[in-house]
């Protein structure tokens, strides 16, 4: 079964900040076609609002050119998906745009830095139904990478 993943926006945050980290390597891994991406125009809009942020902007000393550059690039090794918002798995309503991008998208894995996301026992069971498991970046790395 060929993998497809939908990365979190943490994780994208982090490669960001970090070029040449672990989730730096995802997109590494992602641009040749290791793997698939499915993201979501919502997920796509909050990393880049979340990368223009002062407090991000000052931590890489980047710029708003380089934040949508990096964005564009996301976007352009992805299966960009169209998701409802209906969707109601889990209490923060940003992980619910995360797990409908990633039922819609017919991904397998969901990666995250969220244990709200990787560690919950009850939506691990949810996701399951749709055939789905909710990994880590060194986890997804150390199976797929």
């Amino acid at each position: 079964m060929p993998v497809v993943a939908v990365v979190d926006t943490n994780v994208w945050v982090s490669a960001f900040l970090n070029p040449g980290g672990f989730p730096d390597r995802l997109l590494q891994l992602a641009r040749s076609n290791r793997f698939s991406l499915v993201t979501s125009s919502a997920l796509l809009e909050e990393l880049q609002e979340v990368l223009c942020r002062p407090r991000i902007m000052r931590i890489r000393r980047t710029t708003q050119t380089e934040a949508v550059r990096f964005t564009r690039l996301v976007a352009s090794v992805s299966e960009i998906v169209v998701i409802t918002g209906a969707l109601q798995l889990c209490r923060d309503p940003d992980d619910d745009v995360l797990l409908g991008t990633a039922i819609n998208g017919r991904a397998t894995h969901v990666v995250s830095r969220d244990e709200d996301v990787t560690r919950d026992p009850e939506l691990a069971r949810q996701l399951k139904a749709y055939k789905i498991e909710a990994i880590t970046v060194r986890r997804f790395l150390k199976e797929f990478g």
